[in-house]
């Protein structure tokens, strides 16, 4: 049972795939069963493999860039830590306050909160950050300084093509 769950996270296989897959094995499952188990035993494996991550840093390095998926344009924000390992991403489709405050508010729900992030020169991650902050007893100290962020402004050279809607802008 858990192999296929297994199977199913991990890989693009459909639930009929995994019956067939059974059958070979002489195990008579039907897809809806293969089903139900995916949807009891994903959330408990989620709550066990998080006890088991490993930890994240407590400064965050965070910008955003974009990336076509499936023909559309796509925001890809991102956290890292000093040493460039990511600790959290997030695809959206617009660039604004919202996004990134759901962003930040995922990642440090998942993760904990950082003492410091550095940010660029964005001003909806800094409005994200401070509407955060304006909520909390113990304030998140935001850096703006773009050339901290290298670690991961780097890392999205890989991803980078030019939006449409920024002609003449060498990334964001």
């Amino acid at each position: 049972m858990l192999l296929c769950v297994r199977w199913y996270v991990a890989y693009s296989l459909s639930l009929r795939n995994l019956e067939e897959m059974l059958a070979e094995r002489d195990i008579g499952v039907d897809h809806s069963t293969v089903h139900r188990w995916v949807i009891k035993l994903v959330p408990l494996l989620e709550k066990t493999f998080r006890k088991h991550k490993r930890p994240v840093g407590t400064s965050w390095r965070v910008d955003e860039t974009y990336v076509k998926v499936k023909g559309l344009w796509k925001y890809l924000y991102r956290a890292v830590d000093k040493a460039g390992n990511t600790i959290d991403f997030l695809f959206r489709a617009r660039r604004d306050k919202a996004a990134a405050r759901r962003f930040f508010e995922k990642a440090i729900g998942q993760h904990g909160s950082p003492e410091t992030v550095t940010i660029d020169k964005s001003g909806s991650n800094l409005a994200a950050l401070h509407a955060i902050n304006a909520e909390r007893e113990t304030a998140i100290k935001v850096r703006q300084v773009k050339y901290l962020n290298n670690i991961v402004e780097q890392d999205h050279r890989a991803y980078q093509t030019h939006h449409p809607a920024d002609a003449g802008v060498q990334g964001l």
